[in-house]
């Protein structure tokens, strides 16, 4: 399994919105307000990889997991983390991470951020294990209680990545 960055060359976009759809589709009827993934498009996915830097995570040459990383001013925004259901718990979801949080020491960002919905208690445990921390509670506009849980994971430095300097970018 290897990672690509989403470039003009990536012309699978439609493949990338039925992974992430499929990907998405346990939260169905389990989210209130709905995801967000179901008004994306090809077209859609084509501009967000094109303000944003976005991975794509590939087995041998089918489309296994995505991820759209959002530079902002304190940290890196992760959204859209996808992987297809038949290929969880196979390391695509560590690898996507692994790229972001190399991508934000590239960019000399301290942290990665992300929200997750609050009904999504398996997804908080798995951002928890994976190094994440609750940092706060939001909610959907028109609604009074909250529904996303927003997590940050600091971001080693290189100093403190020692012994794995091919994560951390050359001089």
């Amino acid at each position: 399994m290897k990672e690509m960055r989403i470039d003009d060359r990536f012309g699978r976009f439609e493949e990338l919105l039925a992974l992430i759809l499929a990907s998405f589709a346990y939260m169905d009827g389990r989210i209130d307000p709905p995801s967000s993934a179901h008004a994306l498009t090809p077209e859609a996915l084509r501009r967000k990889a094109e303000d944003e830097i976005a991975f794509v995570a590939l087995a041998e040459r089918d489309l296994v997991g995505c991820v759209f990383c959002k530079p902002e001013p304190d940290c890196l925004y992760i959204g859209k983390l996808a992987v297809a259901p038949w290929f969880q718990r196979k390391g695509a979801g560590r690898l996507l991470l692994t790229t972001a949080e190399e991508t934000a020491r590239e960019l000399k960002l301290p942290a990665l951020r992300l929200q997750t919905r609050i009904e999504l208690s398996e997804n908080h445990a798995a951002f928890a294990a994976w190094g994440f921390a609750e940092t706060g509670r939001s909610s959907h506009p028109g609604f009074t209680h909250p529904t996303s849980i927003e997590m940050r994971k600091v971001v080693q430095s290189c100093q403190a990545a020692s012994g794995r300097s091919h994560l951390c970018p050359s001089p």
